[in-house]
């Protein structure tokens, strides 16, 4: 790691170390350690801690890729023996354990534009816009899904005892459930059903229209290229007959001049 590091710097002097990364998925106890290793080489009067980020590269995964946790420190109380844990006595216990931390996603402007350059040569014209748009939705429900998974999973584990309830966390999730939308308003769920029937009966007559017009150009060019096809064999034909009427010609012109000729030897 120090090879590294003065390697880094010699490439990159103005810039520093901020954490490290993992390709996860998931937080592993090796970490920990990592981490603590990782504060050597931190500069001196930081006040941030190391920042761990898992970069997930499963291409299933639709939302940001990536995840950032900092190190905090948990005091538990635990027993120091059996019988202080029958008497309900113990000692203070620090663990370690990493925290979410939010973050973004940024980049310059001129990441911006090669990263435009890159998807406008990757866009693949056989897919239509609409096909984009609802494979976007579909990817935004599948994300919202997993998340509401995740919170679930969160509340059960709470309710087993296996973690400790977080205030904050569980007020962002009842933020979050109270912003969903009542979708059990019958007047919510006809208006939903009136306004998918009218989109896929256009996305349909679309569908329709576009093979009708299809079938008629395909039907056109065969009309097209059959009348040329007729076209160049009467040409032949008449380029042919044009030469057999010449050939002719030229035969009787031919016969009529030995006529001549020999009528000429006579009368000598």
């Amino acid at each position: 790691l120090e090879n590294m590091l003065l390697m880094f710097r010699k490439v990159n002097a103005k810039e520093r170390i901020v954490g490290f990364y993992s390709t996860g998925p998931q937080i592993r106890p090796n970490d920990l350690r990592i981490h603590s290793m990782l504060t050597r080489f931190i500069p001196k009067g930081t006040i941030t801690p190391p920042v761990f980020c898992i970069i997930d590269v499963r291409p299933h995964r639709k939302s940001i890729p990536t995840t950032a946790y900092k190190m905090v420190e948990q005091v538990e109380e635990a027993a120091t023996s059996a019988s202080n844990a029958n008497a309900g006595s113990g000692k203070a216990e620090v663990k370690k354990s990493f925290a979410h931390v939010p973050s973004t996603i940024g980049a310059m402007e001129a990441e911006e534009v090669g990263v435009e350059h890159l998807l406008r040569d990757i866009n693949d014209p056989t897919i239509s816009t609409i096909t984009s748009l609802i494979q976007a939705k579909m990817g935004g429900l599948a994300s919202l899904k997993d998340k509401l998974s995740e919170m679930k999973d969160y509340l059960e584990a709470i309710v087993g005892g296996g973690i400790k309830p977080n205030q904050e966390i569980i007020a962002n999730m009842q933020g979050i459930l109270n912003l969903l939308p009542n979708l059990n308003v019958d007047e919510m769920v006809r208006a939903l059903l009136v306004k998918t029937n009218d989109m896929h009966m256009v996305i349909y007559l679309s569908s329709l229209i576009r093979s009708v017009v299809a079938l008629h150009d395909l039907v056109n060019n065969k009309i097209r290229y059959n009348e040329q096809v007729e076209m160049g064999l009467d040409g032949d034909e008449k380029v042919e007959k044009g030469g057999k009427d010449k050939d002719v010609a030229k035969l009787a012109a031919g016969e009529e001049k030995k006529e001549e000729e020999d009528k000429k030897k006579e009368s000598a």
